[in-house]
């Protein structure tokens, strides 16, 4: 089941990777953005409530997808780039064992404990 939820990250990750590769941008924007989402973590200096739930809010999917939707829906490819680096980045980090922060610590994940 695990090698399953790795192929699925992975899948996930070459679906962004294809649509990245149809917008208007150079091929070093998607490596220089990528650790953007990871920003959020700057939500735990307010607590661990707070900053588990700005580092899901960056790292949910279905975040990734409907940003990445509105992009295309509008016509923006700002939004849809940020989706598309939204998935690529969290499918990464799945594909690595980090999952959704619970509140009890940032160690503590939908995946399990990470460390």
């Amino acid at each position: 089941m695990k090698n399953l939820l790795k192929l699925e990250e992975v899948s996930e990750m070459l679906l962004a990777l294809l649509v990245f590769t149809q917008l208007p941008y150079a091929w070093w924007v998607l490596p220089a953005t990528f650790l953007l989402p990871d920003l959020s973590i700057v939500g735990y200096l307010a607590g661990p409530r707070v900053g588990a739930g700005c580092y899901n809010l960056a790292h949910h999917k279905a975040v990734a997808l409907a940003v990445g939707i509105i992009g295309w829906w509008f016509a923006q490819p700002l939004l849809l780039l940020a989706g598309t680096v939204l998935l690529f980045h969290s499918a990464f980090d799945r594909l690595l064992g980090y999952g959704l922060k619970f509140t009890t610590g940032f160690r503590d994940t939908h995946l399990g404990r990470v460390g």
